[in-house]
């Protein structure tokens, strides 16, 4: 029986590129557009609050760990956000090392280590879609001893600090997406802590040419077809076919976009036996057609 979090995690190796202490003080807010790479932020001390992607904003305490795979934009200001009409808050370096926001001569009241990572396979691109928009993980004790270890080593000057933390950066992003193996909000992450619903999931994954019917995958996951697509339905959020085919658009996209083959080629290994019936089924799904897509359009 395979491990599905181990699969994940062994898909997307995760691994800190960036990263820098920032404290702030007072009112403060800061706001990026679009990035290119995977968001995270421990909470050391104090709060803050997030708006991710145009979202409501969520209130960040001392322990947290946030975690946004991808980034379309987002909005970080004091608990006590600033007057819409006010300026957005510019960081100051310290002197000695780190950055202030809001309020330079006060006490920091509030502390966070932010940056980005990567996911190292080449994968990653075809999951970023699957995992959830954000994962926002509070009270998990192994986490909250990560996030004081990460606090400690930010906080010293020893040798190698920058080397060790880029290795607990790494190991706290993996128990980050450990942790949402305990979501109740459907996606990829609870369909994979399904024994029965990984095998046929993986199928899907590793065979995505073959031309699956809902009774095939039932029978991959040792389960009646009802049971299985109700089973599916409840863990993942959507039907399996359904499923099946973001998953085919996900690995068309990333062929395309990979210049592996022309679109005859592509459509034969997502499983489609046309260029033109996998034409018509990409356009539907993504917005463009293959050609337009391949033109950045």
């Amino acid at each position: 029986m395979i491990d599905p979090l181990a699969e994940i995690v062994t898909l997307l190796q995760p691994q800190a590129t960036f990263s820098k202490v920032v404290g702030g003080a007072g009112r403060w807010r800061v706001r990026r557009g679009c990035g290119t790479d995977p968001f995270y932020c421990v909470v050391l001390e104090g709060g803050s609050r997030l708006s991710p992607n145009g979202q409501a904003a969520i209130t960040l305490e001392a322990g947290d760990f946030v975690l946004l795979p991808e980034v379309l934009s987002f909005e970080m200001t004091s608990l006590e956000p600033p007057a819409p009409s006010d300026d957005d808050t510019a960081p100051t370096e310290l002197i000695g090392g780190g950055f202030r926001l809001g309020d330079t001569e006060a006490p920091a009241d509030v502390q966070f280590l932010i940056g980005h990572c990567v996911f190292g396979s080449p994968d990653a691109a075809l999951l970023l879609s699957l995992l959830p928009e954000l994962v926002h993980v509070r009270g998990d004790p192994r986490l909250g001893t990560l996030v004081k270890l990460v606090r400690d080593e930010s906080r010293e000057q020893r040798p190698a600090r920058d080397v060790v933390l880029a290795r607990l950066l790494e190991v706290l992003l993996i128990e980050a997406l450990r942790s949402t193996q305990t979501a109740t909000a459907p996606g990829l992450v609870r369909g994979l802590t399904d024994a029965r619903l990984a095998l046929a999931i993986r199928e899907m994954h590793e065979r995505p040419e073959k031309a699956w019917t809902v009774a095939q995958l039932a029978e991959t996951a040792a389960l009646s077809r009802s049971a299985f697509f109700e089973r599916f339905s409840r863990a993942v959020g959507v039907a399996p076919m359904e499923y099946l085919l973001s998953w085919r658009m996900a690995v068309a996209k990333n062929l395309l976009r990979r210049k592996v083959g022309g679109i005859a080629q592509v459509a034969e290994r997502v499983g489609y036996s046309s260029a033109s019936a996998f034409s018509v089924a990409f356009a539907r799904h993504v917005g463009v057609s293959p050609s337009q897509f391949l033109q950045g359009g």
